[in-house]
């Protein structure tokens, strides 16, 4: 039998509204909210989330205050010591991560940081759905 990591992870009151949220009026009221994450996006995570009737095979389940969290195995692994949160900002919102252990990213404020990268977008590319 093998042992399964459960990452010490920190969700924020904030996350945890949004996840309760997003599992109440989905298909599976009763089911759980399953998070995957992968190394990428400014944070240093790119996430992807769906409610699920029950964890799929490989997920870990987590309980924060009765919210069912199910997490797969690299996730588990790279949540380990991470503060998820929830923002929301007048052009954004979603799911923000923190790793105390994480190096800055290029896109801080500090002098070691790369320049930012610059993008342009043509308003005419902007289409709403």
């Amino acid at each position: 039998m093998s042992a399964v990591l459960t990452p010490r992870l920190t969700v924020t009151a904030a996350a945890e509204k949004f996840m309760r949220r997003m599992v109440r009026f989905s298909e599976h009221p009763a089911g759980g909210f399953r998070l995957t994450v992968t190394p990428g996006g400014c944070s240093g995570y790119a996430s992807e989330f769906t409610a699920e009737a029950a964890p799929r095979s490989g997920d870990s389940e987590l309980t924060v205050n009765g919210l069912r969290l199910f997490l797969p195995a690299e996730s588990r692994l790279l949540l380990d010591g991470v503060t998820v949160d929830f923002a929301e900002t007048p052009t954004s919102s979603g799911l923000s991560f923190f790793n105390p252990n994480a190096a800055a990213c290029g896109c801080s404020t500090s002098d070691a940081a790369a320049p930012p990268a610059q993008v342009s977008v043509s308003l005419s590319s902007l289409k709403r759905k």
